[in-house]
C-alpha cells in the first residue's frame, strides 16, 4: 500500500538552559520582558511532521511518499531522506525561504520556552494532489494552513481516504473547517487535549464524529488506556459502535539518540554515531 504523507519538514533546534527561567524572569517586571539565556548546550534534529512519520512508515518496511516544502537550506535533511529510502518526487524546495524550523529552549525544571519559524511550510499550498500519484491512503498532518485545507479537498475530490492528524495545528481552524475536515476523512487521530479542543470548536462528540467515521483514534498518554480507537459499523447495542481500549506496549529496549552538533555551541565531544 502507498501512503501519502501531507506535512511538514522541519529542523528542530534544541536548546538546554542550565539555570531556571524563574531565576531571571521578574514577575512584577514581565510587561517590559527583555531577557537573554547563554545556552552552552545545542543540537539540532531532523523534524517535523511529515519527516518523523515517513521516518517511521520506513522502519515498518513501508514505502511512503513524502509532499512538503523546503527551503533553501534543506540540503542536509533531503541527504537523509534519501538515505533512508524515502523519495523526494514531491518534495518542493521553494526559493528565498527557510526550511521551518523550531527553536525550543528547556531550562533545569524542563519548562520550555519555544519559537517557530514555519519559513517554506506556508507555501505547502504550492503541492497539488493529482491522480496520477497512485496512492491508496494518505495522512494530512500538521502544515500549512492552506496546504492542508487544499489537500483535503483534492484527497476527497480523488476518493483517496486519508487520516486527518491536525496536531498542533488544530488551533489554526475554525470549527466549520475542522467540521470540513472530519467530513471528508476516513480516519482521525487525535490525542486526549486536542480531543477536548475539536469538541469545543466543532460543538460535536467525538462519539458522535466517529459515527461518519472508518476509525477516531484517540492518546490518552499517561492518564490510560494508552490510546482507543472508535470503529463504525462494528456490534454494540448502544451505539452501534465498538471502543477497543489499548495498552501501551513495555519498551524492551532503549534505542541511542543521533543527532548533529552545530559547532559554535558544542561543548563537548560528537556523540558517536551517524545520523539515522
Amino acid at each position: 500500500m502507498r501512503i501519502l504523507i501531507c506535512g511538514s519538514i522541519a529542523y528542530d533546534n534544541i536548546m538546554v538552559f542550565p539555570g531556571r527561567f524563574r531565576e531571571h524572569i521578574l514577575p512584577e517586571q514581565i510587561h517590559i520582558l527583555n531577557v537573554s539565556f547563554l545556552v552552552p548546550e545545542l543540537r539540532r534534529e531532523f523534524g517535523g511532521c511529515a519527516g518523523n512519520i515517513a521516518y517511521n512508515l520506513r522502519l515498518l518496511g513501508s514505502d511512503p511518499l513524502v509532499m512538503g516544502t523546503v527551503g533553501d537550506d534543506s540540503l542536509l535533511y533531503l541527504e537523509r531522506l534519501e538515505r533512508l529510502g524515502i523519495k523526494l518526487d514531491f518534495v518542493r524546495q521553494v526559493p528565498n525561504t527557510l526550511t521551518a524550523q523550531a527553536f525550543i529552549t528547556t531550562d533545569l525544571d524542563d519548562n520550555q520556552i519555544t519559537a517557530f519559524h514555519p519559513g517554506a511550510m506556508s507555501h505547502s499550498h504550492l503541492n497539488d494532489i493529482t491522480g496520477e500519484l497512485e496512492v491508496n491512503l494518505a495522512i494530512i498532518a500538521p502544515d500549512g494552513r492552506e496546504g492542508m485545507l487544499q489537500h483535503a479537498r483534492e484527497l476527497a475530490g480523488l476518493g483517496i481516504p486519508f487520516m486527518f492528524d491536525p496536531g498542533q495545528g488544530l488551533p489554526m481552524f475554525s470549527g466549520g473547517e475542522l467540521l470540513a475536515f472530519v467530513e471528508q476523512a476516513s480516519y482521525v487521530a487525535v490525542n486526549d487535549y486536542e480531543g477536548r479542543m475539536l469538541e469545543e470548536r466543532t460543538g460535536r462528540k467525538l462519539e458522535e464524529m466517529a459515527q461518519e467515521l472508518k476509525a477516531l483514534v484517540q492518546t490518552r498518554g499517561a492518564e490510560g488506556p494508552s490510546s482507543t480507537l472508535t470503529a463504525n459499523g462494528s456490534r454494540s447495542l448502544a451505539s452501534g459502535q465498538r471502543t477497543w481500549s489499548i495498552p501501551p506496549v513495555a519498551a524492551t529496549r532503549i534505542a541511542p539518540v543521533f543527532f548533529t552538533v552545530l559547532p559554535r555551541a558544542s561543548t563537548g565531544p560528537r556523540p558517536a554515531g551517524s545520523r539515522p
